[in-house]
């Protein structure tokens, strides 16, 4: 599942509200049930005061040293302003820009060819946020494509128009044949249709295309255009064939749109979670123990345990039983599923266990189903729900593998729901209505939604794939919620909705599927005593909210910028002693806030500035400072990672709020 970029709103200042984009498939989340303070998408946290409001009773060393800190901190935000938002076009959006951005790939291509004249080139489309193309020559470096985007600049000024032209098959092999174009010999094989299309630039270069383009390359504002990277790429994507050189680009419509862009990177690349899972020590990818392979460390883990037991929680509220199966099982099962015919490249090799072949699990669906024909059951049984948190296993090769989106080992939230025809709507109902419980907790609350449905080939009767659809949309609407139809988009065995959340950034991400399957229930053969006292076959609904845990992880990491709310956060507060005089007293409360299930650490042997730095750095939301006074006292100090000094407050206070803070999934105090 990959992530898309969508009209995002660039240049940030630590976490801000995206404001309201108008879009078919963006589905608010109803205000009554979205949780208080989490700052996301819609709910804007404005840069934090650095100005010191220390109480009076605080004691002197640690208003001292809290106010040398604010000034650090004060120096290195001074720069940071926010700057205004630019709402980023996409192709979809734009006509005029999709035709900038494929000429581009034209220009580029021209001026590769006119720099390395023995290069050769395979294909050129437009992108999300630009375009590629692949050439088939001597590998490129940074020094070469300052060279080549000046070539490309030159080409743009000399304003030569974009000609299409209308060419026989043979006619264009000879051409093509003339330049010696191998890639672009297969490529003409591969076009069906004709007349063969052709766009020159000028009269000095052409290339196969369809189009569209502009009408001249100074329709380009080559001050909106940047070469971002070259990348190796196999031929057709095959790893036997030859290593391309893929030159990457971006292009826009006017100048402040690429800046915007390019602030958009910056961010994206502040947010990385694969750094800030180093930085903040939340997991890692150990190449000893193999690739794709996530390790949790404690900090990490302590989130994923939250998650766990939220997830947990919300189900049994919702009637689901909770589930734990095997990593591996007999083959044959999985033979019976259709997964070794239809999905055998995603799955790993069988083990042999006393001449049996067993097999990791790729999937948790014929599991669930075992459980089910356990025992034989009634109509009145139904609905039936049963969730796992179940790890699976899927083959991906090596150059696929990206930190927590595209991983070998993943932990899904699986469950499935085995009900009657005429339960299948309040059933789906219920999961939308969980997904957005679930999703709200982290701010998620604007999804692009999409109705997948029956394709070409596909398994069950007219009648019910009627009913199974309409159920769907049925639900969706009861919700309220808008949604683009996918026709023949379902998969073979049922029809489907898929759930796009989108991040702080705007990106859009798959996480939550609803599918109804009519193929599992009849390759398993389950089923049910109807009042009739006949047997039949039971609708068998598949679904996830989060996706897989580890996916979500990068997903919140890169959301939260690595800077999760205060209920969420892997150490709640960092108590900080102003000398080692106070650190008995530290303990004392580390250990009184644990006990009432707070997340708390005492952190020393530094001078105060240098712990509240430490602490900023860790990203910890709330730090106790302790002096004399404090210890005298009985309080603690309190500094908030996002607005600054709060005051001094009794322990049992201290440990109220953050109470309070963490049932509402509060971001701060």
């Amino acid at each position: 599942m990959a992530t898309t970029l969508s009209a995002p709103l660039l240049r940030f200042h630590h976490r801000c509200r995206l404001p309201p984009r108008a879009s078919p498939r963006r589905c608010p989340a109803s205000a009554a049930g979205s949780p208080r303070g989490i700052n996301s998408l819609h709910s804007c946290r404005l840069p934090r005061s650095t100005a010191a409001r220390s109480s009076s009773t605080a004691s002197p060393e640690a208003a001292a040293a809290a106010a040398e800190a604010t000034e650090e901190a004060t120096q290195e935000e001074a720069g940071d302003k926010e700057e205004e938002r630019v709402v980023l076009p996409t192709n979809e959006s734009s006509d005029r820009l999709l035709r900038i951005r494929h000429t581009c790939a034209h220009v580029m291509a021209m001026a590769v060819q006119k720099l390395f004249p023995n290069s050769k080139v395979t294909i050129g489309p437009w992108i999300d946020n630009g375009f590629y193309y692949d050439f088939d020559m001597e590998p490129l470096t940074d020094k070469d494509l300052k060279k080549i985007k000046k070539e490309m600049d030159r080409i743009i000024r000399k304003n030569h128009p974009l000609v299409r032209e209308e060419v026989s098959r043979e006619e264009a092999q000879k051409r093509i044949e003339a330049l010696n174009e191998p890639y672009k010999l297969e490529i003409l094989g591969a076009i069906k249709e004709e007349p063969i299309t052709i766009y020159h630039i000028g009269e000095e270069w052409w290339d196969l295309c369809a189009g569209p383009h502009v009408e001249s390359t100074g329709k380009i504002n080559r001050r909106a255009v940047e070469l971002e990277s070259v990348a190796g790429a196999y031929w057709r994507g095959d790893e036997n064939n030859q290593m391309l050189q893929r030159i990457y680009g971006t292009a826009w419509e006017t100048e402040d749109q690429l800046k915007a862009y390019i602030h958009f990177k910056e961010e994206a690349k502040r947010r990385d979670h694969r750094r800030l899972g180093q930085d903040l020590d939340l997991f890692s990818i150990q190449e000893d123990a193999g690739g794709g392979l996530v390790f949790w460390h404690p900090k990490g883990a302590i989130i994923r345990h939250i998650l766990e037991d939220s997830w947990k929680q919300i189900h049994l509220q919702r009637g689901y039983d909770l589930l734990y199966t095997p990593h591996v099982a007999k083959a044959d099962l999985w033979k019976v599923s259709g997964h070794i015919d239809f999905y055998k490249e995603n799955m790993y090799n069988q083990i042999d266990v006393e001449d049996e072949f067993y097999q990791l699990r790729p999937m948790n669906c014929p599991y669930h189903i075992l459980v089910y024909k356990r025992k034989l059951h009634s109509y009145r049984d139904f609905p039936i729900r049963v969730a796992e948190l179940g790890t699976v296993y899927r083959y991906e090769l090596s150059g696929s593998l990206h930190g927590l989106f595209r991983v070998r080992g993943f932990t899904q939230d699986d469950a499935h729901i085995f009900c009657l025809e005429d339960q299948i709507k309040d059933e789906i109902r219920g999961v939308l209505d969980l997904t957005e419980q679930i999703l709200g907790q982290f701010g998620f609350r604007y999804y692009e939604i999409n109705l997948s449905t029956r394709p070409e080939k596909s398994v069950g009767s007219d009648d019910i794939w009627e009913k199974a659809t309409g159920a769907l949309k049925d639900a969706l609407e009861d919700k309220g919620w808008e949604y683009k139809v996918d026709e023949g988009g379902g998969a073979f065995y049922g029809p489907k909705i898929d759930l796009k959340i989108e991040d702080a950034l705007g990106r859009k991400w798959q996480c939550s599927t609803v599918q109804v399957d009519f193929n599992l229930p009849e390759r398993f053969d389950i089923t049910y005593i109807d009042s009739n006292t006949e047997k039949k076959r039971p609708i068998m609904i598949h679904r996830a909210v989060l996706g897989s845990l580890e996916r979500f992880f990068g997903v919140l990491i890169e959301h939260y910028a690595g800077d999760f709310p205060l209920w969420l956060a892997p150490t709640q507060a960092r108590i900080l002693p102003v000398t080692d005089n106070e650190l008995q007293y530290c303990n004392d409360v580390a250990s009184e806030l644990k006990s009432r299930g707070i997340r708390a650490e005492v952190c020393h042997g530094e001078r105060l500035p240098k712990l509240i730095r430490n602490a900023e750095m860790q990203k910890v939301p709330l730090m106790a400072v302790v002096g004399p006074k404090e210890v005298q006292a009985t309080t603690l100090t309190i500094r908030s990672r996002h607005n600054g000094e709060i005051g001094t407050m009794l322990v049992d206070d201290f440990i109220n709020k953050i109470q309070v803070a963490t049932v509402n999934k509060s971001s701060s105090l």
